[in-house]
């Protein structure tokens, strides 16, 4: 089974926004075992619209249309669709009252032109929105179909995960299925990642293994496994994922949908400590990374964000002549666990540019750790990117340094 991604929007084509949902999407169907080997853009324009549908069409079993749904005049992808099938658009009454009744719920007028939302190209039918006011599309074109969902992330995820992914897998006579696990990786570059297990790479059939980057979240391997039922796939990538495990050994920090701050505050309140962080060149990211955390309250006293050279020196008893030293770094540690009186202090300082401070290049970050019963620790990092993959970097790798720390120390 083979879908191409349209995705509709002058406004990515002028790159006023960027086209996430077109790489989720491509994702999704490379984990569902769909093929997709073109994903286009294509302005609010119904003749090039209804051009790229037919165009996509000739090559593939099915197009799934992203956007343009909207109740304006320049949404148009309800109406190319209709001309692309040759067939008038059907208002639904049951989705005018779908619509009005969002509406009511969230105690808004209806503007009249909402009503076009309810308007299906005859012989297709409307995928469920309970999310939003647009419904989605499903369209038959001969023995092929077009699939159109809203623009908006979390109501096109839920239309493509219920609705268009079960009818692609059933149109291709695919009755396996489909187990994906993701482990989530820090300390290693990319390419150094992947000549690590480049002979599991090289052997794959199934499962097969995908390397993604993902910024501040890590470096992912997927393993994807398929098979007649779910118990054979989940048993397929048990076996892969322990086998990369003991090649990777500590570099995997998470799996899914588990988070680097997760993960240290799962140790933290296995030991029942609480974490005091000294912020300087990150300003408040690990703090906010922390609290977006379940849980959090239980662990997480607070972050200082001694931004200011006079607050780290004011607040955090900090002596050392440059604040952009590793001394400075662990006295900010220190500082951090003695004045929010947490068992554990972590610290960050650095320079993460434009312009090198002191003396120390931009990207280089000095790190602290101030544990019960062990010296305080720091560490040096230089790291890439302009100022804000700095900052961000530099907040994904001091948990990790944490997070380590803690494996090595006995329960």
């Amino acid at each position: 089974m083979r879908c191409e991604v349209l995705a509709i929007g002058t406004e990515l084509l002028l790159g006023q926004i960027v086209d996430t949902n077109g790489a989720w999407i491509g994702e999704q169907l490379a984990e569902a075992g769909v093929d997709s080997y073109e994903h286009r853009i294509i302005g609010d324009n119904q003749d090039r619209i209804v051009a790229a549908l037919r165009d996509l069409l000739e090559r593939a079993d099915a197009v799934l249309v992203c956007g343009g749904l909207g109740p304006t005049q320049d949404d148009l992808t309800r109406d190319a669709i209709a001309e692309l099938m040759g067939v008038p658009l059907v208002r639904q009454h049951e989705l005018v009252g779908q619509i009005e009744s969002m509406f009511r719920t969230r105690d808004r007028a209806m503007p009249e032109n909402n009503l076009r939302q309810a308007d299906v190209p005859d012989g297709g039918e409307a995928i469920p929105n309970p999310i939003g006011t647009a419904p989605g599309l499903l369209c038959p074109v001969g023995d092929k179909v077009v699939y159109a969902v809203p623009g908006v992330p979390y109501e096109m995820q839920l239309m493509v995960q219920e609705h268009v992914l079960p009818d692609l897998r059933r149109r291709g006579g695919d009755t396996a299925t489909i187990v994906s696990r993701s482990l989530k990786t820090w300390g290693t570059s990319e390419s150094a990642l992947a000549e690590t297990i480049a002979h599991r790479v090289d052997a794959q059939t199934n499962p097969t293994i995908a390397f993604l980057a993902r910024g501040i979240e890590g470096l992912v391997v997927r393993i994807t496994a398929k098979a007649a039922t779910k118990k054979e796939a989940t048993e397929l990538v048990d076996a892969e994922e322990g086998v990369l495990r003991d090649i990777l050994g500590d570099l995997v920090f998470a799996v899914d949908d588990e988070t680097m701050e997760q993960a240290v505050l799962n140790r933290l309140l296995k030991r029942g400590w609480t974490l005091g962080v000294a912020e300087s060149l990150t300003g408040g990211l690990i703090g906010a990374r922390i609290v977006d955390a379940p849980g959090a309250s239980d662990v997480f006293k607070g972050s200082i964000a001694s931004y200011a050279t006079d607050v780290k020196r004011s607040v955090l008893g900090v002596t050392a002549p440059s604040v952009v030293t590793v001394e400075a770094a662990e006295q900010m540690a220190e500082g951090a666990r003695r004045v929010l009186g947490a068992d554990v202090g972590i610290a960050v300082t650095g320079v993460a540019g434009p312009t090198e401070q002191d003396g120390v290049p931009v990207g280089t970050v000095f790190f602290g750790l101030a544990l019960p019963g062990v010296p305080t620790e720091t560490a040096t990092a230089r790291l890439p990117g302009d100022r804000v993959r700095v900052r961000q970097f530099s907040t994904i790798t001091l948990l990790n340094l944490l997070r380590q720390r803690l494996d090595a120390l006995p329960e």
